[in-house]
């Protein structure tokens, strides 16, 4: 079967199709929470994107090691969706053990998650970047021991009063966030399959700021 693949696409040796078919697999992490109470709440919304592209994509999500997982398959391109179960403040481990488990290389590697410096809905891709005070992004730099990894970042706002800003990422969406979010998960969406048929840059100038 190796032989009529490499000799169809024009491959002349193992290694070559094998970078290749590595290359077309993507680990799309999104961070949260796992447990009932924590479902609708900002934190949250890494796991309500991945949900709403395994929702339209016809796909489940199996409790396997250190997550929620499931596959997509968009135009040749393998989307493994993950959702941490380890809570919060240690997603970098459950992202390095799929990482290395699927052999994905760091560029291949989109993190979703919420930020409270973007005004609600707002969509910002990033490569790198500091963790701007997010547990999760913290424990994922200090797990793969850089900061030069992809990040797509969901404004939700810093609407809270002083002291509040525990009680407001942990909350649940207002009546007018909720009357919007359909659209930007629909956008969101849209952005995570352009990272992985377009390419960060390109992704990057048609999504940022929408």
């Amino acid at each position: 079967m190796w032989e009529i693949i490499k000799n169809w696409f024009g491959f002349s040796n193992d290694t070559e199709l094998k970078e290749d078919v590595k290359m077309k697999k993507f680990l799309i992490v999104g961070l949260g929470n796992i447990g009932e109470k924590y479902a609708n709440t900002r934190h949250n919304i890494g796991f309500k994107i991945l949900d709403y592209i395994a929702k339209n994509e016809e796909a489940t999500f199996e409790t396997q090691k250190l997550g929620d997982i499931t596959t997509v398959k968009i135009k040749g391109r393998s989307l493994i969706l993950l959702k941490p179960s380890t809570y919060m403040n240690l997603s970098g481990k459950a992202i390095k053990y799929w990482l290395e488990k699927e052999k994905i290389p760091l560029e291949n590697l989109l993190v979703v998650t919420d930020d409270l410096n973007l005004p609600f809905g707002s969509l910002r891709l990033k490569t790198k970047g500091s963790d701007g005070g997010h547990n999760g992004l913290k424990d994922t730099q200090d797990k793969l021991q850089t900061t030069k990894y992809n990040r797509f970042r969901f404004g939700i706002s810093d609407s809270f009063g002083k002291g509040r800003q525990v009680d407001y990422v942990l909350g649940e969406w207002h009546d007018e966030e909720n009357s919007k979010l359909e659209e930007r998960l629909k956008t969101s969406a849209e952005l995570i399959k352009s990272f992985v048929l377009a390419g960060v840059n390109n992704t990057m100038n048609q999504f940022n700021g929408k």
